[in-house]
């Protein structure tokens, strides 16, 4: 009895000792800086709370441990070299990999034991969340170019001299219709009564003397008329302002401000082509085929995380993904997005010579000209702040006027490669010409010529 109580007591001993043992590795584990690793090397494949391209995993250790009796030095060797441990036979490797459609996990030899002791740590006890900034704050982080204010003050200045002028003219012309009618009526008259005919004659009199003042005024409204309609249609086509409801709601704010995704990689041909094309839902699913719901910070005022995962779902509907299957169902819907900047058809515009020979020199002449509005990317010279965007607009007017004007102030850089090869001559010419210390501009090397931009 003594011996078996003995044998009974060591035995309670080792398994206490082995699950001390078991819980000082996710003790000694950091889940904020496994947070972060997960983050960088997991999220592209894993989730938490459910399976994506790989399996869930929110509490992986505890799950192998009861349902596959395996420890995290399995977990270690899966992470840094799943392909060796699949060589080597191990059976629930090698079923995790049927299981998943084949799809062969990447190794990471470059993270420590402690680093995959981190990430089993987040996974197993996750750090709270922070709360999600409130409409208000997010509404108060919205940040507004300066260069918008500006343009939007002188605008309602605009506005407000034109409405005045228009009523000052308005009042005119009803006070001539009102005389008029009233000399109409006395000459209807069959007799006039004294005073009327004696205000008929000054009236008359009246006119005979000043005619020409009368005359003066009608010329002065008439080109005026002229103008308007003139000015009118000039602006026919110019939308600046314009920003249309999208299908499918995509936020700037969010993608390029929030998450510092840049304008080249949904944008890729803007850099090597003439146009610079809507992505197509592929590059879309780049990185939603794993991201299924919306847990950023931010939020804009009126929306909430519902909606977000809403417009995700969308995503998965036009493309025929089912993200309980992991797969495509070939079932797709096109979207159809609502284009908000469209040249004429007579008109020639390269992206890619802007964004690619061009790129310094414009940034270079925006930040000049808007020093309390600089920017950093090439494109935000004609499309505006587009890092603070929800929705996108049309920041300027895009006419014949305002691409001449930048390329009247525009420098070309003298030092780009492309042209002080492409060149050579030409700025050996202007050289001569305007003297090697001036400034040449755009127009210079033949920026103001019709058929650059006119076929």
């Amino acid at each position: 009895m003594i011996s078996w109580r003995k044998h009974y007591k060591r035995g309670l001993i080792a398994i206490g000792l082995l699950l001390s043992t078991s819980a000082s590795i996710y003790a000694q584990g950091d889940a904020k800086n496994g947070e972060k690793l997960f983050k960088a090397n997991c999220t592209a494949c894993h989730a938490l709370d459910k399976d994506l391209i790989g399996p869930s995993l929110g509490g992986v250790v505890d799950r192998l441990k009861t349902e596959q009796n395996l420890d995290t030095d399995w977990l270690h060797k899966w992470i840094k070299d799943n392909k060796s441990l699949r060589a080597s036979g191990d059976k629930y490797a090698n079923e995790v990999y049927e299981k998943y459609n084949k799809v062969e996990m990447l190794p990471f030899p470059n993270l420590s034991d402690k680093d995959i002791d981190d990430i089993l740590e987040y996974t197993t006890n996750p750090p709270a969340a922070e709360p999600a900034a409130d409409a208000a704050g997010a509404g108060d982080n919205a940040t507004v170019s300066a260069e918008a204010l500006e343009t939007a003050k002188t605008e309602s200045q605009n506005s407000k001299i034109i409405l005045i002028s228009m009523l000052a003219i308005g009042a005119l012309l009803l006070w001539l219709l009102m005389k008029l009618n009233e000399l109409v009526k006395l000459q209807q008259s069959e007799e006039l009564a004294g005073s009327q005919a004696n205000q008929a004659v000054s009236w008359g009199r009246l006119y005979q003397k000043y005619h020409y003042v009368g005359k003066g005024i009608l010329g002065v409204l008439a080109i005026l008329a002229a103008y308007g309609i003139w000015n009118s249609l000039m602006w026919i086509g110019v939308y600046k302002g314009y920003k249309p409801e999208q299908p499918i709601y995509f936020s700037h704010k969010i993608h390029v401000g929030e998450n510092k995704i840049d304008c080249q990689l949904c944008h890729s041909s803007a850099k090597y082509g003439k146009v610079s094309e809507i992505p197509s839902m592929n590059v879309c699913m780049n990185c939603h085929r794993t991201i299924s719901e919306y847990n950023g910070k931010y939020m804009e005022p009126g929306k909430d995380k519902a909606f977000y995962d809403g417009e995700i779902q969308k995503i998965y509907a036009a493309t025929g993904w089912d993200p309980s299957t992991q797969q495509y169902t070939g079932k797709t819907q096109p979207v159809e997005w609502v284009r908000i900047h469209n040249m004429p058809d007579f008109v020639y515009f390269d992206h890619s010579q802007h964004v690619v020979a061009g790129e310094q020199a414009i940034i270079n002449s925006h930040n000049k000209k808007n020093p309390n509005a600089k920017i950093d990317v090439v494109c935000k010279a004609c499309h505006g702040q587009i890092d603070t965007m929800n929705v996108v607009q049309m920041a300027n007017d895009f006419t014949m006027g305002w691409c001449v004007e930048c390329h009247r102030t525009t420098e070309v850089d003298m030092n780009n490669g492309y042209n002080k090869e492409y060149f050579k001559n030409l700025h050996d010419k202007l050289k001569k010409q305007y003297g090697s210390q001036a400034k040449i501009t755009v127009d210079a090397i033949g920026g103001l010529e019709c058929g650059k931009c006119h076929y």
